[in-house]
């Protein structure tokens, strides 16, 4: 817009603010769910003012927000003031070219405020509300993407000193160290309308004016040059090589002819196999488990989005190849293979397009309700601990001021905890309900496509461009076919579910192995740390140190041993942050060459270059998915294996380095200030002789832990893994029969002497054809289903419980009235025990009934 001479004003005023974590906000564009990550703001400032006498100029706010993955998200525009109606020309920024944040996003939904405006031209769809929806699917690392409109102002509301906020907000999913998250991005926008002015125009002053700024803007001009100069050359260097980059990379996104790489897939892989690092090198123990099953969900989510797409791939394809056999054998002209071929081709385009959109408005709406009724829980939520806040200020006025400490801890201990378990279940709530979305939407677009095939093969032997007999037989074909390809998808989501399993079990295993390092690694640096204070302590019951030095060489050990892990603490996360960097970038690599060969074995792998039966082609891409993704999961175990090794072997040198270090203390430091304080020497020597043993003892009996802990642990697995065999066999063959079952039906139901007419007739295999391809489960929906029950049974168990807690703070509050005395230190003491058991709810985990309630479902 910079070529439009209009009178402009454009200021950004930053307003930082943070993103709740699944959490509502007071601002009305920020209260999701998936608000999971901070953002911050990015101050830009510049100005243009005109010479001559201003006609309403306009004041446009605009903002630019950035997240953590290195999104740039802006809305920006300016308003021509000197025409009627004025209009305003605004620009919608998604930049996603940071070199060193850049990651893949997918799922982009913009929502755009346009209220007080009447678009003139935009793609987007615009609501009742004043918003506009645009909608992407996915946007590479190093790309951007604009949406330009323009609009008109409302002139029948206009007055000086008015006011649009226009904001306008981006959500996203990306992926970042050990969860997949569904980012939002809030950009502000605002059009102040300014008050008409006049100036007097003085001839003379405007053209010493004009004179004056001549020269300067010559002399800035030179020296701007002057810069440019120098920095230019290295400037097309960067250039240069950044588009050689983005060459290659939009080299690595073109499709095969036969589309089995289902979009980003390998990088949506590449990015949640990081994660698996971030888990093991940062995640606490404790919530290690619930970030790995985080985890295998998004890649459960993933594969099954990867087999849709198969599965029409396949479908769309097999559908091309009986149309070309039927030319070859001689039951079809070529002129009428092109044109069906053609109409097919577009009406799978307008199927995906339409099955695209309407996504885009399930996704639009489950947010939207997401947001409600999050901000409505979150509202219940914050106001309850206010009215316990208030009560907590008017009771800490009556108590000592330790009491008080002690209960405002517990008090706010509680919040925390019950915040987090409110977002948890709003999270895990939206994760159900967009995985039935995403189920419906696949069973709708499986019966579409039986839909446009049957529909197309009635309209050909309507116009008589296809026989009845070839009609017939091309049905009967389809028919068989689309069996062989339900069977083909059972064994590749049965396999893929087997293998992910597997690697979810191998993950368990690792973060055991994880788990009983840091053990050992605590223990062994407090064994050392305890020798330290029991050495002073044993110098003192042998009577060789006087007490007035026993608790300054007490509080100086104590002071050393902190400074000591806090120092291991800093170096092992800075060294965790090295290696991370390391392995993840060795991941990279190895997962990119593997894509390679999976792009030169889909060149070579051209079916229909190959094979003219259907039933080849099956096979074809059967033996070729399940080979790949053998070898794809051996490499992630491969990694996974390596970096768990580089892990251990980092914690176990620190570990040793800070042993030693406390050992230099003990021996050297603090025996000499013994010995300075006349302690025998024979005494000290005999003791650090003894520490020492007890140190050789201590480190063999953590290791022969380790090893038997470890040893039970890789036993556990190898069950599991023969479990996971047998579970694949027997689904295999429950699925099989299945499918016979359904055959079984078919066939009888087409053998049944029934008056039906050949319209009839194809309807009725129309409609088992969409019957049957439904009789398939998801990977992700039982994991998903199972945690929400498991939720709701949590939920009602601890809501049994706080209650029981509450019944029995009521009670005994009445038999304290009762009785005189102490009455307020007692209420005291009866609040802190109900918080405390409260508490202890929250943090104990479902009892085994609810366990077994759960696998029942």
């Amino acid at each position: 817009f910079s070529a439009v001479p209009l009178p402009l004003l454009i200021q950004a005023n930053e307003a930082p603010h943070q993103l709740l974590t699944s959490a509502a906000s007071d601002d009305q564009w920020s209260h999701s769910v998936f608000t999971l990550i901070p953002s911050w703001t990015k101050k830009i400032l510049f100005r243009r003012e005109s010479s001559v006498n201003h006609q309403l100029p306009e004041d446009v706010s605009s903002m630019s927000v950035s997240s953590e993955f290195g999104i740039t998200f802006q809305k920006c525009g300016v308003v021509d003031a000197e025409h009627d109606p004025q209009t305003a020309y605004i620009t919608l920024l998604i930049n996603n070219t940071n070199t060193l944040l850049s990651t893949n996003i997918t799922d982009l939904t913009l929502l755009d405020n346009i209220t007080g405006l009447h678009v003139e031209k935009s793609n987007g769809n615009k609501t009742t509300d004043g918003i506009q929806i645009y909608g992407k699917g996915f946007l590479q690392g190093g790309e951007h993407f604009t949406i330009n409109y323009s609009a008109l102002l409302d002139g029948k509301e206009m007055w000086d000193g008015r006011v649009l906020i226009l904001p306008a907000k981006l959500t996203f999913r990306s992926s970042s160290q050990n969860k997949t998250h569904l980012v939002s991005l809030t950009a502000l926008f605002t059009i102040t309308e300014e008050e008409k002015t006049k100036s007097l125009s003085n001839h003379a002053i405007h053209a010493s004016g004009f004179f004056i700024a001549f020269f300067v803007s010559l002399v800035l001009t030179c020296a701007l040059f002057f810069i440019v100069y120098r920095t230019q050359i290295s400037k097309w260097s960067f250039c240069s090589q950044n588009q050689e980059i983005q060459h290659e990379l939009g080299q690595n996104h073109k499709l095969e002819h036969s589309q089995f790489t289902s979009g980003d897939l390998f990088s949506e892989d590449i990015i949640m196999s990081d994660q698996i690092i971030d888990i093991l090198s940062f995640e606490e123990s404790g919530n290690m488990l619930q970030a790995l099953e985080d985890l295998e969900i998004a890649s459960l989510t993933r594969a099954d989005a990867d087999l849709e797409a198969y599965r029409m791939q396949i479908c769309k394809e097999v559908i091309a190849m009986m149309l070309k056999n039927m030319v070859l054998s001689h039951s079809l002209f070529p002129h009428v293979e092109k044109r069906m071929s053609s109409v097919f081709k577009k009406q799978f385009l307008a199927m995906e397009k339409e099955i695209q959109e309407e996504y885009e408005r399930k996704k639009v709406a489950l947010t939207a309700e997401s947001n409600l009724e999050t901000r409505k829980k979150m509202e219940a939520q914050h106001q309850r601990e206010r009215n316990a806040n208030e009560e907590a200020e008017e009771l800490m006025k009556k108590m000592n001021e330790k009491p008080a400490v002690e209960y405002r801890s517990l008090l706010d201990r509680l919040h925390r905890l019950e915040q987090d378990h409110l977002k948890r279940f709003l999270l895990v709530t939206q994760e159900e309900h967009f995985a039935n979305a995403y189920r419906q939407l696949a069973v709708t677009q499986r019966k579409e496509l039986h839909n446009i095939f049957f529909t197309q093969l009635t309209n050909a032997t309507f116009k008589g461009e296809l026989k009845l007999e070839a009609a017939k037989t091309l049905m009967e074909d389809y028919s068989k076919i689309q069996g062989d390809i339900e069977e083909l998808m059972d064994f590749l989501q049965a396999n893929k579910k087997y293998h992910l399993n597997r690697r979810f079990a191998y993950r368990l295993y690792l973060i055991s192995n994880i788990q009983l390092r840091n053990s050992q690694a605590s223990a062994l640096i407090n064994a050392a740390a305890t020798q330290i204070s029991s050495l002073i302590n044993k110098m003192e019951r042998a009577g060789h140190l006087p007490e007035s030095h026993l608790e300054v060489l007490l509080d100086r050990a104590e002071a050393e041993i902190n400074s000591v892990k806090q120092k291991f603490n800093h170096d092992l996360k800075q060294e965790k942050q090295k290696l991370r960097q390391k392995l993840i970038t060795k991941r990279r690599r190895e997962m990119l060459e593997k894509k390679e060969q999976w792009k030169e074995q889909l060149s070579h792998g051209d079916p229909f270059k190959f094979t003219k039966e259907v039933t080849h082609y099956l096979n074809h891409w059967k033996s070729l998915l399940s080979d790949h993704t053998i070898d794809f999961e051996e490499l992630i175990e491969k990694l996974d294996n390596e970096a768990t090794e580089e892990l251990k072997e980092l914690l176990f040198s620190l570990t040793e380095k800070t042993v030693e270090e406390l050992k230099r203390f003990q021996y050297g430091v603090f025996v000499q200030e013994l010995v300075k304080l006349s302690v025998p020497k024979m005494f000290l020597l005999e003791a650090v002789e003894e520490h020492k043993k007890e140190m050789v003892v201590k480190r063999g009996q953590l290791e022969r832990e380790e090893c038997d802990k470890s040893t039970t642990a890789e036993e556990l697995l190898q069950l599991t893994r023969q479990n996971l065999s047998q579970e694949l066999e027997a689904s295999l063959l429950e699925q099989k029969k299945l499918r016979s079952w359904e055959q079984s039906v078919f066939m009888q139901l087409l053998s049944l002497p029934l008056s039906l007419s050949e319209e009839e007739l194809l309807r009725m295999r129309q409609e088992l054809h969409c019957c049957f391809s439904q009789v398939d489960s998801s990977l992700a929906w039982p994991k998903i289903r199972a945690r929400t029950l498991l939720q709701d049974f949590e939920v009602e168990w601890r809501d049994t419980e706080l209650l029981k807690v509450d019944q029995n703070l009521a009670l005994t509050n009445k038999q304290l009235h009762s009785k005189a005395g102490s009455r307020n230190r007692n209420k005291i003491d009866i609040l802190k025990k109900s918080l405390q058991d409260k508490i202890l709810i929250y943090e104990d985990s479902v009892k085994g009934e609810n366990l077994d309630k759960v696998s029942l479902q």
